[in-house]
């Protein structure tokens, strides 16, 4: 019996090199919107623009200025995925309701666990070279 063929999104990108390009444009518009409208996006890239130019000058080892942005790269990450569920979650229903709830709940702690592992790694790295 042959599987019912899946239906594709219209959205969904061709192949090849115009994939490439379009999800290019796509990430590129994804930067521009969360720097307009999510405040927290704009205040953890202002940190990690701070963070990184701090770990470039501190006299640690290459590999200890990647440890040092690395995790500040990783929290830009979540926190991008964060309004992502934010935003489903607001698009499906602004009603208040106790799974939206949790949805936002999690994203928002996996910020929290982000920055405390950049905060942690900062801490190590900094006590071991100075300490």
């Amino acid at each position: 019996m042959a599987q019912p063929e899946q239906e594709v999104s219209e959205f969904k990108s061709k192949s090849g090199l115009k994939r490439i390009l379009s999800a290019l444009f796509y990430s590129i518009d994804g930067l521009k919107s969360a720097w307009r409208h999510e405040h927290a996006f704009r205040q953890e890239l202002m940190l990690f623009a701070a963070g990184a130019v701090v770990a470039m000058a501190l006299p640690v080892s290459a590999f200890q200025k990647l440890l040092l942005i690395a995790p500040l790269v990783l929290m830009l990450i979540v926190e991008l995925i964060n309004s992502a569920i934010e935003a489903v979650v607001d698009r499906i229903s602004l009603e208040r309701h106790a799974l939206s709830k949790n949805a936002k709940d999690f994203g928002s702690a996996a910020v929290l666990l982000a920055g405390l592992l950049a905060a942690l790694t900062w801490a190590v790295v900094l006590v071991q070279r100075f300490w």
